[in-house]
């Protein structure tokens, strides 16, 4: 890895387990739309892409700004405390390289939850969805895009298949790990 001076994280499933709150926003943006909730698999489903992505699925495209409005102010509020770390982690940022996060979460919200877990500090800067750039590859691009990153020399670790093909996709390396 000494070839290496841009390491993205992912964070949901990669940094952090933020399942349970991921379910609970779904299951709640569901309730106020007066919609039925999809099974435990679908919702599980929607841990990785996008939001924009995720309720378009199931929801007609007018109900899907309302959806994503519920969901953020139900995580912010309620779910965003009940975010933990994976185990070895905070070790793991101290180890010398310049460090991002590179999320489809949205950015404020990633912002943060990486505040309330005292380690924002510890990376050089968080890149997470916004209006115009929410898939994975955009996330990476804009990163790539502001930081003046050589591709070469930069990585994606993650734990879905949207991170593995969002960093194929603008031609970095990628790294898969297994708890997420």
């Amino acid at each position: 890895m000494s070839h290496l001076k841009h390491i993205f994280f992912d964070l949901d499933g990669t940094l952090v387990d933020s399942s349970k709150g991921i379910q609970e926003s779904f299951e709640y943006s569901f309730k106020q739309l007066g919609k039925e909730c999809p099974e435990e698999s679908i919702i599980k489903s929607f841990m990785g892409p996008p939001l924009e992505v995720s309720f378009a699925s199931v929801l007609e495209e007018s109900q899907v700004p309302e959806a994503i409005s519920y969901y953020r102010s139900f995580y912010k509020e309620k779910d965003i405390w009940g975010v933990r770390l994976y185990e070895g982690i905070p070790e793991l940022l101290t180890a010398g390289y310049q460090i991002y996060v590179t999320t489809s979460k949205n950015q404020p919200t990633a912002q943060d939850l990486l505040a309330n877990l005292a380690i924002s500090e510890q990376f050089d800067d968080i890149f997470g969805s916004l209006p115009d750039s929410f898939h994975k590859a955009d996330v990476l691009r804009r990163a790539l895009q502001t930081l003046d990153a050589n591709s070469e020399e930069t990585i994606i670790i993650g734990d879905t298949k949207f991170d593995i093909i969002g960093g194929k996709e603008v031609g970095i390396s990628t790294l898969g790990v297994l708890w997420g």
